[in-house]
């Protein structure tokens, strides 16, 4: 679905030059370690490939239901792959993911705009963890 070059891409860690396949990383032994903690979710997939959307509901209850997260505290990213077309407009989610952010990615046709995206994400993860910690002194206070 994109999600290492996307990863590279966002954290600056090399240049868009071209796909190649990792392996998919698919140990539920290892969820609890990864959602401990965790403030925001951020659900990448391709959106040309119809399982994926049936996966994402799997992903969402499990990393973003389960620990409670709000759905504020999630992004969805729709990334299109070079050549496969960007139609952003025939997306449609079921519920609940049709609540969350939706972002489409396309690296070769407007690659800051993902950018722009995940920076009002994290900026939105921060200040929802700065609020939550100033409720939690208050509370401490009072």
């Amino acid at each position: 679905s994109g999600k290492t070059v996307l990863a590279n891409f966002l954290t600056e860690s090399s240049d868009i030059t071209e796909y190649s396949p990792t392996q998919g990383v698919r140990f539920e032994s290892c969820w609890p370690a990864l959602m401990k903690d965790a403030h925001g979710v951020v659900i990448v997939f391709n959106a040309d490939i119809p399982s994926h959307r049936k996966e994402m509901e799997m992903w969402y209850s499990c990393f973003v239901q389960q620990p409670s997260l709000q759905d504020t505290q999630c992004m969805l990213i729709a990334h299109h792959k070079p050549g496969s077309g960007d139609d952003k407009g025939s997306l449609s989610l079921s519920p609940p993911l049709n609540k969350l952010k939706l972002v489409h990615s396309n690296l070769e046709d407007d690659p800051e705009e993902i950018r722009m995206e995940f920076i009002k994400y994290l900026k939105s993860i921060i200040n929802s963890m700065s609020e939550s910690r100033d409720r939690e002194e208050m509370s401490i206070m009072t």
